[in-house]
């Protein structure tokens, strides 16, 4: 396996996690794992200090020592991560920007899902994501996503839950045909703007990744807002 490197100090590592990929073992796949990658490459090294969901793309940030890890796992917790997602959804929102503030609890239905309905399952808890539409084309729109909080799922959920599911979700989205040439979830963890142990603050950008790329020529942007770096990797 052969991850690209985005950025690397001697504290922290972030890679362009592909699609398909699960972050770390789960205990039902025996498949490898970006972290088996990471102890591999740095085998002292600690380990991931925040997830992506096996089908999502995107940045993701490993610690070489434990006060890195200690350090980045605050930053993540307390918000100090900024992170930008670009999703293609189906239908365009009437409102171009917006927060949605939904609680995110368990489904009724299935225990793989998260749910932002009233009669969820479980503890609620609280979740923030903001939303731009950057891009629009015959039933179909291209956001840029901040997700505030860190919820399982929560753009997923919360995107469904304004009935503008992601294309390609196969659990949120399931009786959605595939769309745009994109054949996989249409989620890419773009850019984590974020402090450092060693006190500067960065930007990481993942590329836009091959699976991808081709999407994008069916939009036209809205006032300019496609300042995205789009060198496919």
């Amino acid at each position: 396996m052969d991850l690209p490197i985005l950025y690397e100090d001697a504290d922290v590592v972030a890679i362009a996690k592909p699609a398909g990929l699960l972050t770390h073992a789960d205990g039902r796949s025996n498949a490898s794992t970006a972290e088996d990658w990471f102890k591999k490459k740095y085998p002292t090294g600690v380990g991931y200090t925040h997830r992506l969901d096996r089908d999502t793309s995107g940045v993701l940030v490993f610690a070489k020592n434990m006060p890195a890890y200690e350090f980045l796992r605050k930053a993540f917790h307390d918000r100090e991560v900024k992170k930008t997602y670009l999703a293609f959804v189906y239908g365009i929102p009437k409102e171009k920007k917006g927060i949605i503030d939904f609680d995110i609890g368990r489904s009724r239905k299935d225990f793989r899902l998260r749910s932002a309905q009233p009669k969820a399952k479980g503890r609620l808890r609280e979740s923030l994501t903001q939303y731009e539409v950057i891009g629009e084309t015959k039933g179909y729109a291209l956001l840029k996503v901040h997700p505030e909080t860190g919820r399982t799922h929560q753009i997923r959920v919360h995107l469904k839950a304004i009935h503008h599911p992601i294309v390609g979700d196969s659990l949120y989205a399931p009786n959605h045909p595939l769309a745009l040439g994109i054949s996989r979830l249409g989620l890419h963890a773009y850019m984590l703007n974020l402090p450092l142990p060693s006190g500067e603050r960065i930007g990481v950008i993942a590329p836009i990744p091959n699976d991808l790329a081709p999407a994008f020529s069916h939009f036209h942007a809205i006032d300019g807002k496609f300042a995205l770096h789009t060198d496919a990797c």
